[in-house]
């Protein structure tokens, strides 16, 4: 029986495929040189792009957490060097070169990559004038943050020494050039911030080439000068060389020697100023000494010192009259106040509390006795107008009439007055009321008034 071959997935191919690529040390870590075709800027960050060169083409892609540190951003045809690793991408079954860093090709890319960067730190307003500071008139300590062995730091120290001699110089040696030079230099102000002996930083180097300067250029550069808490004087190349680190500085010197003349003054011209600040001074005192001489002659020549009896006795005349006038014065206010004092008891008299209760009282009793009056006649009014109700009241009151020998007839209930023959029957019961009692009567019959009308 015949052993069967194994038969593997697609998807097992193609990661085996991926190892063998991954484990090959040359595609593991590798550099290439192409053009930048197809480039997508996603919005998850990643950069999807072709490198090719004349011949060939190759998948690429960088990702957010690696092209973050970029100094420039790639564009369409832009050349580059690359480096990373070739993988494959297994859903697709597709080679790619997966990219970890990547610079401009040439000096016409480094230009561009500095225009970006450029632009982009502009925008941020770390160029901007108003977060330059002042750089100190009269510092302490000069910071120097150069090759120790270039001419530049020979420049700067020389400057220094000839202009302001007894300034302290602080010599922090760094890489000026090569990939850690931008590293060597970030470290170098950073420390110089820590220790805080200076008080300027000049940062440069000598002229050189584009790719000589460019750790001037870098971004991280640029940004710890900015945020240097020490001013700092950017020195890089020669006058017509600019870089980023010359926008971020607080001042650009078009030389290192142009640099350490602008952070120290010249003790020379300081002398000259001091001395004629000093001739000025004398001069000033002078002529200041000379009008109080005069003036003090004046004084002395004056009449108040030549004859002073004659102003002390004019000053007690004047004594004698002011106080005659004060005196006058004061009789006057004195006068008029016992005339407002006594305006002022008159017409409080008139307003006595014990006068005015006397008044009110005296009106309580007459108010009094008038009421007590109008009630008294009000009182009679009323009984005779009572006795005279009570007199009709009598005169009208049923009584008075049984009394003259009538009497009201009611029938049997007592609930209906008869008032006429027509209300009661023959053999009804009813009561009559006379003056002294009740009769209790049957009616046997009827007999009605012939004037009115009524039948028997």
């Amino acid at each position: 029986m015949t052993n069967q071959p194994r038969i593997y997935s697609i998807k097992e191919l193609n990661r085996y495929i991926r190892m063998k690529l991954e484990s090959d040390t040359l595609l593991g870590d590798i550099w290439l040189r192409g053009e930048i075709s197809n480039f997508t800027h996603h919005s998850s960050g990643h950069m999807y792009f072709t490198m090719k060169d004349s011949d060939s083409k190759l998948k690429s892609i960088m990702f957010a957490s690696h092209n973050q540190r970029l100094p420039f951003i790639p564009k369409e045809g832009a050349k580059v060097i690359a480096r990373g690793n070739i993988s494959v991408y297994e859903r697709d079954g597709n080679y790619q070169f997966y990219v970890t860093s990547m610079q401009p090709d040439g000096i016409g890319s480094l230009y561009l990559a500095y225009e970006q960067l450029k632009a982009k730190l502009d925008s941020e307003g770390l160029f901007a004038a108003s977060r330059k500071r002042p750089i100190p008139r009269f510092p302490r300590a000069i910071g120097v943050i150069t090759s120790p062995t270039g001419a530049a730091v020979r420049d700067i120290i020389i400057t220094l020494q000839r202009r302001y001699p007894s300034i302290p110089v602080l010599i922090y040696p760094v890489l000026v050039q090569g990939a850690q030079a931008a590293p060597s230099i970030v470290k170098a102000i950073e420390s110089m911030n820590r220790f805080g002996e200076a008080d300027v930083l000049i940062v440069g180097r000598g002229g050189g080439s584009l790719e000589e300067l460019w750790a001037f250029n870098e971004e991280a550069v640029a940004r710890t000068i900015a945020a240097s808490a020490i001013p700092v004087i950017s020195a890089v190349g020669h006058e017509t060389d600019f870089t980023i680190a010359d926008f971020a500085a607080d001042l650009r010197a078009a030389t290192p020697t142009a640099a350490a003349e602008l952070a120290v003054p010249n003790i020379a011209e300081l002398q000259q100023q001091l001395q004629r600040q000093k001739q000025r001074l004398v001069q000033g005192i002078r002529y200041a000494l000379q009008d109080e001489k005069e003036r003090l002659n004046r004084i002395r020549r004056s009449p108040f010192f030549m004859h002073p009896r004659k102003y002390l006795l004019e000053q007690a005349q004047r004594h004698d009259r002011l106080n005659e006038q004060l005196e006058q014065r004061m009789r006057t206010i004195v006068d008029r106040s016992y005339s407002r004092l006594s305006r002022m008891q008159t017409a409080l008299a008139a307003h006595h509390p014990g006068d005015r209760a006397a008044f009110a009282a005296k009106r309580w009793e007459s108010a009094s006795r008038r009421l007590e009056q109008a009630m008294a006649s009000a009182v009679k009014e009323k009984k005779l107008q009572l006795h005279s109700t009570i007199r009709q009241l009598d005169a009208l009151s049923p009584l008075k009439v049984m009394a003259r020998g009538y009497g009201l007839v009611y029938d049997e209930e007592e609930r209906k007055l008869i008032k006429s023959v027509a209300d009661v029957q023959p053999g009804d019961v009813v009561k009559v009321k006379v003056s002294d009692g009740q009769l209790d009567c049957h009616v046997r019959s009827l007999r009605g008034d012939q004037s009115n009308g009524s039948n028997e």
